[in-house]
């Protein structure tokens, strides 16, 4: 898996921020990047992860960006007061993963048959969810079992396809082969 799994979820990096309105594209290119590392929206300028020591430089780089367009950005280490408050954001991060996937299953289950860009298209997005799916969340692995079946029913399509492709142009050969063959008897 390509995301750190977090096992113990009681504290928690937080970024607290406030971005100026205008210009508008510092401030979507910070919501792009939040939205990129899924964080927990947990009030107006505040996002939470897991507290990993690479979640804290992610978001330590978040702020940068904020400070440069001229707004204002802390990254702090938390704990919730209780264990349930904890269980909340980790169980909201899982939920928000979950969708995710569910999406990208949906995708997958009204395709009959993808070409290999979409299912390369299928891969990147899993990875894209799985980068920042911490808790593991329920659809992952049925998610990926979808994928490599439509990968493994691909490469049995394209074998066949070959196999027949390959009797065809045999037969085309023999074919030639033997009217050569009676074209040579004839004229001698």
């Amino acid at each position: 898996m390509l995301a750190t799994v977090v096992t113990q979820h009681k504290d928690w990096v937080l970024l607290s921020y406030r971005i100026p309105r205008e210009p508008s594209t510092p401030r979507i290119a910070v919501w792009r990047q939040l939205k990129e590392l899924g964080v927990v929206q947990v009030g107006d300028g505040l996002v939470t992860l897991p507290k990993t020591v690479r979640n804290r430089e992610r978001l330590q780089w978040v702020a940068a960006r904020i400070l440069e367009a001229e707004g204002e950005a802390i990254v702090w280490d938390a704990a919730p007061s209780s264990k349930g408050e904890s269980k909340a954001l980790a169980l909201r991060q899982e939920q928000a993963r979950t969708s995710e996937y569910g999406e990208l299953l949906d995708a997958i289950q009204a395709s009959s048959d993808p070409g290999i860009r979409t299912i390369q298209k299928w891969r990147r997005d899993w990875r894209k969810i799985d980068r920042r799916d911490y808790f593991d969340a329920p659809l992952r692995e049925e998610v990926r079992a979808a994928i490599e079946e439509r990968v493994e029913a691909r490469m049995t399509n394209e074998a066949a396809s070959n196999a027949a492709d390959n009797n065809i142009n045999n037969n085309t050969a023999d074919n030639k082969s033997a009217s050569s063959a009676a074209g040579a008897k004839t004229s001698t």
